[in-house]
């Protein structure tokens, strides 16, 4: 391949020129990665400038760099200049890569709540041996387990993944596609097959000016579908009611005539608690039917996604469930589900918020914890830059009653619900779900709402 192949379809203007390779090397952002003739890309982002570890690159081989602004040049060493090099990396990367995701069945999900789920349902009603997987929990790429970093990775990883999965016969790939990997263009080099909606409510509001540019960027994901027939969408919100009026498609819902509806339910009688993975069930079935796919052997041994409604059970008395809600409306569904489980005595949750995130929820939160809980427990949850005691305090303004507890150290407060619980009783620890750390200050420590749940139990011989 002659390097210019690598740019078709783009603007790009050569810095300087030596005569290079283009076999057997990769393409890199991350400049610890790069090996002999390799291809470093200096992306410019929020907090890090590829620019500023050009020399590294070149230090640890790299033979071609690709910038987006004029920088000192080397001898010995080509570079290239695209403006807006973000926006085309990926691009880049399928001219590169030869394109590998027009080799797979692309299956997207957007949503506020529910795309994990969704997503992990979708890999096993097509069958987990024939999917790729990528979303906010980890990659799974055939048997590889790839850390994630975020629930729509760069586009350079994810084409290098599309080559892999299809390197390993695979032939469905399902995403998470978030809001900032649509409006970041993580995913402009991608025609999806399937597109599925499952809600919107507020989040992202530190990144998002309002709710209607939140929708705006959701709806990217539709106008990237190679059919627009092929829309999934739930219509029991009202943002789903909107896409679907303008995209249409197949629709699904509980509380209204659908495509598909909850009589699917009442015949396939899936083992999922709760009404939310009703609706991540029905999303899925939604998939597997438009695929022509049998998902009938595989719906008895569903599972859901790792810290979504997750069971801490070492033989205790009562119920400990970890879930990963961290807005007012996944919450509430949440809290709902449990107040359907039977022989349930008293709920008792414990939650936080973020720091350096959408403070309107806050207050939200503790609302809805106070309507469906019998006690709840605040604390802290990934605090970030700021202080935990002034997070708490704005989420204490949604209480109507001085009735909650507070205990900012998170491993106390699990402590605390655990010392507390009688038989019969559930313990909700929401806001964290399958993450195993908490991030304080700038800092990334290790910590698992799973872990210290059993550690607790176990240390108070309950």
């Amino acid at each position: 391949m002659n390097i210019d192949k690598i740019f078709n379809g783009i603007k790009y203007k050569i810095l300087q020129e030596y005569p290079t390779t283009l076999s057997e090397i990769e393409i890199h952002y991350n400049s610890q990665n790069i090996k002999e003739g390799d291809i470093f890309v200096a992306l410019t982002g929020a907090t890090v400038d590829g620019h500023n570890y050009i020399d590294m690159a070149i230090e640890k081989g790299a033979k071609i760099i690709i910038v987006s602004k004029v920088v000192k040049l080397k001898e010995g060493i080509s570079y290239y200049l695209v403006e807006d090099l973000r926006k085309y990396l990926g691009v880049i990367a399928s001219n590169f890569y030869k394109e590998p995701q027009k080799d797979l069945t692309i299956i997207g999900v957007t949503g506020t709540n529910g795309k994990t789920t969704t997503t992990y349902l979708i890999e096993q009603l097509l069958g987990a041996e024939n999917v790729a997987r990528i979303g906010t929990v980890e990659y799974k790429i055939g048997d590889e387990i790839i850390p994630a970093p975020n629930t729509t990775p760069e586009s350079l990883d994810i084409i290098k993944m599309c080559k892999k999965s299809i390197d390993k016969g695979l032939k469905y790939l399902v995403m998470e596609v978030s809001s900032h990997g649509l409006t970041l263009g993580r995913v402009d080099m991608l025609n999806f097959d399937i597109a599925v909606f499952t809600n919107l409510t507020p989040e992202h509001l530190d990144y998002h000016r309002d709710m209607e540019e939140y929708f705006q960027a959701k709806k990217l994901l539709f106008d990237k579908l190679k059919d627009k027939n092929n829309s999934i969408i739930n219509i029991d919100d009202i943002y789903g009611e909107r896409l679907f009026k303008e995209y249409g498609g197949i629709s699904y819902s509980l509380n209204k005539k659908a495509t598909f509806d909850k009589s699917i339910l009442e015949t396939l009688k899936p083992p999922l608690l709760g009404r939310f993975n009703q609706y991540n069930f029905l999303a899925g079935i939604a998939v597997a039917e438009l695929l022509k796919v049998d998902y009938k052997p595989y719906i008895n041994s569903l599972k859901t996604a790792p810290g979504r409604f997750e069971e801490v059970n070492i033989g205790q008395e009562f119920k400990v469930i970890v879930d990963y809600a961290h807005t007012g409306d996944a919450l509430e569904n949440i809290l709902q589900g449990v107040k359907g489980l039977e022989n349930i005595k008293r709920i008792i949750t414990v939650f936080g918020c973020g720091g350096d995130r959408d403070r309107v929820k806050r207050a939200i939160m503790a609302s809805i914890a106070e309507k469906y809980s019998d006690i709840v427990i605040v604390t802290s949850d990934n605090p970030r830059t700021e202080n935990p005691l002034d997070i708490i305090e704005e989420i204490k303004k949604g209480f109507s009653k001085n009735e909650y507890i507070v205990e900012p150290d998170r491993e106390k407060a699990i402590e605390k619900a655990i010392s507390i619980a009688q038989k019969g009783d559930l313990i909700l620890i929401a806001g964290k779900g399958h993450e195993n750390y908490q991030i304080i200050g700038d800092k990334k420590i290790h910590f698992d709402d799973r872990e210290v749940a059993k550690n607790m139990i176990k240390k108070l011989k309950i």
